[in-house]
C-alpha cells in the first residue's frame, strides 16, 4: 500500500466513529471534479508515510479510536488491501472502505472474509453519463452493477454517495441514480467543494434548494437520503 496521507483524527469520514484515515496512492478513473487530483494523477510526487508509523500510531490510539476509512485514490487497485485490512482488523479496528465501485471482486472478498465493516461506493452519475464523468471512456458498468447489488444483497453495511455538480447532474441523472440503486439504506449527496487540487477546474455546487429538491425525490428510492457540505 502507498500511503500518501493519514489523518490522525476525524469524526466526518466514518459515519458514528471516531477514526482514523489512511489516503492511498493511483486511481483507475479521471473525473473531472476529483478533489484529490495529486494522488490520482501524480501520486509519485508525494510523500510515502512509512506502514510502520502508521501501525505504530494505530497502535498507540487503541481504545481511543474505533475505525480506520481507507480511501484515495483507489484502494481496490492494491491486491493487498485485503492484507493491510487483516493487519487493521487485527488490532480490533473497524475499516471503513470508500471505493469507486470499478473492483467488485475485492469488495466480495473483503466482505465475505469479514475485514470490512463498512463501504462507502461513488455512484458517478446515471448511466447515460457515467464515462464523462468518471473520466474513462472505458468504464465497465457490468463491474459498477455488480458492485451495487453486492451492497444492495446486505453482504455488508454502506452507503452510497455522490458528488454533485450543477455542470453534470441534473434531475433526470437523479431520477436515474434511484432508480439504479433502489432500496438502498442510505444515500448521501455531496455538495462539490473546490479544494484547490482538482483535476479540471470550473466546476460548482448546485444551489441548497436544488440539493434539497434531489434529496426529497431520492427519498422516494432510498431508505434515507442526506445531504452533504451545504454551505
Amino acid at each position: 500500500m502507498n500511503i500518501h496521507g493519514f489523518n490522525k483524527s476525524t469524526l466526518l469520514d466514518y459515519p458514528g466513529h471516531l477514526a482514523a484515515t489512511i489516503f492511498v496512492g493511483g486511481c483507475n478513473l479521471r473525473c473531472p471534479f476529483c478533489h484529490n487530483a495529486s494522488l490520482v494523477l501524480r501520486p509519485y510526487t508525494q510523500p510515502v508515510i512509512p506502514l510502520e508509523e502508521v501501525l505504530s500510531y494505530l497502535e498507540k490510539r487503541r481504545g481511543i479510536l474505533e475505525g480506520v476509512c481507507i480511501t484515495g485514490g483507489e484502494p481496490t487497485l492494491y491486491a493487498n488491501l485485503p492484507a493491510f485490512a487483516a493487519i487493521i482488523k487485527d488490532l480490533g479496528y473497524k475499516v471503513k472502505l470508500d471505493t469507486n465501485g470499478t473492483n467488485p471482486a475485492m469488495i466480495k472478498d473483503l466482505a465475505e472474509k469479514k475485514l470490512i465493516d463498512y463501504v462507502a461506493m461513488d455512484i458517478k452519475n446515471s448511466r447515460e453519463k457515467y464515462a464523462v464523468t468518471a473520466g474513462n471512456k472505458d468504464i465497465s458498468l457490468n463491474d459498477i452493477d455488480e458492485s451495487i447489488s453486492l451492497l444492495l444483497s446486505g453482504i455488508v453495511e454502506y452507503e452510497f454517495r455522490t458528488t454533485v455538480t450543477k455542470e453534470l447532474h441534473t434531475e433526470n441523472d437523479m431520477h436515474s441514480i434511484g432508480q439504479w440503486i433502489n432500496g438502498a439504506r442510505a444515500y448521501y449527496l455531496q455538495a462539490y467543494a473546490d479544494s484547490g487540487d482538482i483535476i479540471s477546474p470550473g466546476f460548482s455546487a448546485p444551489s441548497k434548494e436544488v440539493l434539497e429538491s434531489y434529496k426529497a425525490l431520492l427519498s422516494d428510492y432510498a431508505e434515507h437520503v442526506e445531504i452533504r457540505g451545504v454551505y
